[in-house]
């Protein structure tokens, strides 16, 4: 029974093995190695294209919140002429004039 055991593990290690052993050699051909440079790419394509797409959302979520800042400072304050006071604009003059 012991034997039957052991013979039995073995056979299964073998077969193991041997797939392992397929599977490299698979990818170390040509045809391998194309596939997985493929799959590299379609996986940095899929990576570029995501990121576009988030980009593009927050430029879309930006925009609507400067739109929205624009809109409220234009309808609440429209550029003024400051008033300045008469005595401001007589220092002023005086600073000028070396007074």
């Amino acid at each position: 029974m012991r034997r039957l055991f052991w013979f039995g593990t073995g056979v299964a290690a073998g077969v193991a093995l041997t797939r392992k052993i397929n599977e490299t050699t698979r990818k170390a051909t040509p045809a391998g190695m194309a596939e997985q440079v493929g799959g590299a790419m379609r996986e940095l394509a899929t990576a570029v294209g995501s990121f576009g797409a988030e980009v593009r959302a927050g430029m879309q979520e930006r925009e609507g919140e400067l739109q929205d800042v624009v809109a409220r400072d234009d309808d609440a304050a429209r550029p003024r002429r400051a008033e300045v006071p008469d005595d401001a604009g007589e220092a002023r003059r005086a600073r000028r004039a070396g007074r």
